[in-house]
């Protein structure tokens, strides 16, 4: 990549730019327009793909490439974000992105547009170098939704395209108390399941007249509750099914219902799949309920990439910024990392996110700024001469 004259790129400015674009999932309202906006003004090659259709789309999703050659490392991320709840109950407006005591505060400023306008101002800074190799952006607008038409659909266009990375940083909010305290290099999986049980409905004085669904739905719940999946791994902290949500919608005290429903989602880790996960769920319904329904939504499979080059890489940067030895955890929900690790090495770090989806959403200024630090240092220890 040749040398270019570029402007720096002020990431709180760019923070509150993309927070002022009330991108909840799936509308973008303008958010990738700044995103694109920023890039371009570096020299990157902006590619908007959108991906799509209602009730969970169209989704707009932004790749972006800069130089050539090996190595090829990627940012990632997304820059939609959730609803903010009771707005009334913001101490500012939710999408005003106004700083209050050295916090930026805004839906997106922790999850996470801080990390997206640190990824873009670290990027000016190694354009500036003019290092040899390629840096892309992987941008979704569906991450905090279904995740139906963001990374994944991206993902394919990148191999069809001949731009499959050599490695990934996903800047998520993964750090815990500090910035810089916890590194993400895999996450457990995710299966939801849907019960329904059949029943007949009639008065519950005649129960001989009657089919209680209620009946087998407990004792299914039962048996998937007592087994143990597992003890946990080096790794990966123990599996885990808990029962979200039973429902049977039943006014009368009087009357058998016609049907009792459940939902339930196993958190597993790399000892397990979704489709065996699954395959158990139908076995063990059907041995208590052969009519039952069941659907099963496999999220995203577990997955570690193991510590190795690019955890490495990346610790080496926070100490440096920060002077703490970052944790390496699978902990927590999921994220696209899930999809991105099937085409390179993926490892997730970004902001504290202890304040991710709540009201008051915030990012310190100087946290953003440090992260910025870091990124730049990561940038600078793989494109290394």
């Amino acid at each position: 990549m040749a040398h270019r004259l570029v402007a720096a790129v002020d990431p709180v400015a760019l923070t509150q730019a993309l927070i002022r674009c009330p991108s909840v999932t799936p509308e973008d309202e303008g958010a990738q327009d700044v995103l694109a906006g920023a890039l371009e003004a570096l020299g990157f090659s902006v590619h908007r793909l959108r991906f799509g259709a209602a009730p969970d789309g169209p989704v707009d999703n932004l790749v972006a490439t800069i130089g050539s050659g090996a190595p090829h490392f990627a940012f990632a991320g997304h820059t939609d974000v959730v609803p903010t709840g009771d707005q009334k109950a913001w101490s500012v407006a939710p999408f005003e992105a106004l700083i209050a005591d050295g916090q930026v505060v805004g839906r997106g400023a922790a999850d996470m547009k801080g990390a997206i306008a640190a990824f873009v101002a670290a990027s000016a800074r190694h354009v500036q170098r003019g290092r040899p190799g390629r840096l892309s952006f992987i941008i979704t607008g569906d991450e905090e939704g279904p995740a139906t038409h963001g990374t994944a659909p991206m993902l394919d266009w990148l191999e069809a395209h001949d731009l499959v990375p050599d490695a990934c940083l996903v800047g998520e909010p993964t750090s815990a108390k500090l910035l810089g305290d916890m590194i993400k290099i895999g996450r457990r999986g995710s299966v939801n399941a849907w019960i329904t049980v059949m029943g007949a409905q009639g008065h519950v004085a005649y129960p001989d007249r009657a089919l209680n669904p209620i009946t087998p739905l407990v004792s299914i719940l039962a048996a998937l509750k007592a087994r143990v999946l597992d003890e946990g791994t080096d790794w990966f902290q123990s599996s885990n099914l808990e029962v979200t949500d039973i429902s049977v919608g039943n006014p009368a005290t009087n009357v058998i219902p016609a049907l009792a429903r459940a939902r339930l989602n196993i958190r597993f880790n790399d000892r397990h799949r979704g489709a065996e996960l699954e395959a158990w769920i139908r076995e063990t319904v059907d041995a208590h309920a052969s009519n039952a329904e069941v659907i099963v939504k496999i999220s995203g499979e577990a997955f570690l990439t193991a510590p190795g080059a690019l955890s490495s890489t990346i610790a080496e940067a926070v100490t440096a910024v920060t002077g703490r030895t970052p944790e390496l955890s699978t902990s927590g929900g999921t994220s696209d990392a899930r999809f991105i690790r099937r085409l390179c090495p993926v490892v997730e770090f970004g902001l504290p996110g202890a304040s991710m989806h709540k009201i008051d959403e915030t990012a310190s200024v100087a946290d953003i700024l440090a992260l910025t630090e870091i990124y730049d240092g990561v940038l600078q220890r793989v494109f290394a001469d």
